[in-house]
């Protein structure tokens, strides 16, 4: 059986000159876990000078409206000085472009308001002096919002009169009489009125001033445009060297984070991390020629680190697989990790989800889908925010539920469509039937037969994977050095017999119509009692002290507690795949629905139907069946020998936007 792959904890001392070269490496190998959790480590006060270049590299970016980058385009590497001149340059070429666009921006807006401003009161011919002056008049010249205008009209009435300066209802002359002052000033205000200074001598705007004042609009709107095709021309001749220098100063920037967080003298740094035992060798020769032989290297296994023998820190765990199994890691990951030198259970995970899932949901048609889209996501020609590192797995439910439905004869809800093919092959065995294996009950003993057969298949998967999963316990408790665990209790060898034997008790009484024995009952007693009492023998066994941790009395309640729960947890364990062959009816059933109201409905109406039913089905008993699996192998498998949980392997590797976040 596979196991998690072996690690070593490298240690380099790495001279200043070479730091940069080094950790570039480290860091496009991706293969480098560091020793010390520096997501933990303050920045501190040290500079990071290559993190503001790139900030303003960043912003430049944007003022260009260029598209930023999802992830590394081109290769990894760090600045040369000459790529330091060329970003100084761009940025302040950038900058001063965006000034000049700004510039010309605020003048538009000046001349626009101002326009604006000369339009509206080119209404008022009379000076506002003379209007001022009329002894039994109060009047208001100001803005409002251009919304408030019916309100404002409304809710004044014939207490004063509203007059429109402009076209746009936002500036206005309110005229009352001076006793109605107080209140109409109160509905100015309810309307957001704001009152402008108008000088006592002014009449209105003249016709040259209105021309002018449009020219000069023309002349800003022409100048904005010409700035604004710069910035354009300038973002298209630039864009790949700037998008290039993005990438180089967001590697270096990281790499300035990790130096400030490095132990070191004034000329050394040291490095501590975990690194796969299979590609310490070839780190080893490519630092000695990237470095001419400047960087030491020395190496240790597990065993020699004390921090790992005191048990203060954890050797952190990697699994290797293919595309298709590796897809299926981050289900594992997501529950906890293995312990580092116990059985990778990652192909088993791949092969139980990829078999239930199938068993769910048999429908060849709606299998093909969950097999298109797979191998779209895994092309990379559609995505579903992030989730196109998942198909290989639509790709492997894609092929179970299609060689389901085959069986079942479904395509698409329909059972007439694979009849032909379901009659071949069951001809080629006797009599030929439309479905090779018929989930529906038709009401006949032969049907309710079958039925329960295939109930006992689903509980017979269910006894397979429990047994798995006691299988991977027995062998990690050995492989780590703890022998009473793998013997005694309820994951353990006495646990194995006492499911085991049971299981073949019932099938010999069931079918071989075994009468029990004393032999029978003295092998499920034996096996059952050192499963629930296992935890005395298993501290002896592995000399841990005192045997009775908490007394003969707390040992022998705690045994009698076990026992229930032995039994029950084992009951439990096998019934629950039950719900397997529960779905696949359900499912089975749902179709039968669909394809009666397609024959009922017009064409037209029908195909409709199917194709509405065939995607609630593809989607939400998709999701449904999903979670079921899930919890199968949670619950059911994963417990079995996730009793404590490791540390993950997260190398060192540069993300683009790992300065954004």
């Amino acid at each position: 059986m596979a196991r998690t792959t072996q690690m070593r904890l490298v240690e380099l001392m790495i001279y200043r000159e070479d730091l940069h070269q080094v950790l570039k490496y480290l860091g496009k190998m991706g293969q480098f876990q560091f020793q010390d959790d520096f997501s933990k480590i303050p920045d501190g006060d040290k500079l990071n000078p290559d993190r503001d270049l790139f900030n303003r590299l960043e912003q430049a970016r944007a003022d260009l409206s260029i598209q930023d980058l999802d992830d590394y385009a081109g290769e990894i590497d760090i600045p040369t000085p000459q790529d330091e001149d060329e970003a100084v340059k761009i940025i302040a070429e950038v900058e001063q472009i965006h000034d000049r666009e700004l510039t010309a921006a605020e003048e538009l807006k000046k001349i626009d308001q101002a326009m604006t401003e000369a339009i509206a009161f080119s209404n008022l011919k009379v000076s506002y002096s003379e209007l001022e002056s009329l002894s039994f008049l109060t009047m208001r010249i100001g803005k409002i919002p251009p919304e408030n205008f019916d309100f404002l009209q409304a809710s004044i009435g014939s207490r004063a009169i509203v007059v429109r300066l402009g076209e746009d209802n936002s500036r206005i002359l309110v005229a009352c009489s001076k006793k109605a002052r107080f209140a109409v000033d109160t509905e100015l205000k309810k309307s957001d009125f704001v009152e402008i200074q108008v000088p006592k001598d002014f009449k209105g705007i003249p016709e040259d001033a209105l021309i002018t004042l449009k020219k000069q609009k023309l002349e800003a709107e022409k100048a904005l445009e010409e700035v604004q095709l710069e910035r354009k021309n300038y973002a298209h001749t630039h864009k790949d060297i700037l998008l290039r220098l993005l990438e180089l100063y967001s590697v270096e920037s990281q790499i300035y984070d990790i130096q400030n967080k490095l132990e070191s003298t004034e000329f050394v740094y040291r490095i501590n991390g975990w690194v796969p035992t299979c590609l310490t060798d070839k780190m080893t020769k490519d630092l000695d020629a990237l470095t001419e032989g400047r960087t030491g290297v020395r190496l240790y296994h597990p065993e020699e680190v004390a921090s790992v023998i005191s048990g203060a820190e954890q050797v952190p765990v990697q699994l290797r697989h293919g595309k298709i199994v590796s897809a299926f890691e981050r289900m594992i990951f997501s529950y906890g990790s293995p312990l580092y030198g116990t059985i990778d259970p990652t192909p088993f995970v791949a092969l139980f989800f990829t078999l239930l899932f199938g068993i769910m949901f048999g429908d060849a048609g709606q299998g093909l889908v969950f097999l298109l889209v797979g191998i779209l996501m895994a092309a990379k020609k559609v995505k579903f925010g992030g989730w196109e590192k998942f198909g290989p797995v639509f790709i492997a439910i894609g092929i179970s539920s299609t060689i389901m439905g085959l069986l079942t004869g479904e395509f698409f809800a329909n059972e007439e469509i694979l009849a032909p093919f379901s009659r071949w092959v069951t001809g080629l065995f006797g009599e030929p039937r439309n479905q090779i294996l018929p989930m529906m009950p038709t009401g006949s003993s032969e049907s309710i037969k079958r039925m329960f057969t295939f109930f006992g298949f689903t509980v017979g998967v269910g006894f397979i994977i429990n047994s798995t999963g006691l299988i991977i316990n027995i062998i990690n408790q050995f492989s780590l050095h703890r022998p009473g665990r793998a013997i005694f209790g309820k994951t353990g060898i006495t646990g194995a017999v006492f499911f085991w034997y049971v299981i073949a008790f019932a099938l010999r009484i069931a079918f071989f119509h075994h009468s029990p024995a004393i032999y029978d009952w003295i092998i499920i007693g034996v096996s059952l009692f050192f499963t629930a009492f296992g935890e005395p023998f298993a501290r002896a066994i592995e000399k841990e002290r005192p045997v009775l941790e908490n007394g003969a009395f707390s040992a022998v309640i705690s045994g009698i507690v076990e026992i229930i729960e032995v039994v029950s947890s084992y009951l439990s364990n096998s019934v629950s795949f039950l719900r397997v062959g529960a779905f696949a009816l359900a499912h089975a059933v749902l179709g039968y629905i669909i394809e009666k109201m397609v024959g009922i409905a017009p064409l037209a109406g029908g195909i409709a139907i199917s194709i509405v039913g065939n995607a609630i089905v593809i989607v939400l008993e998709g999701m449904i069946v999903a979670i079921q699996v899930i919890r199968l192998q949670y619950y059911e498998f994963f417990s079995k020998f996730f009793n404590e949980t490791g540390r993950e392997f997260k190398p060192f590797a540069f993300e683009y936007n790992a300065l954004k976040k």
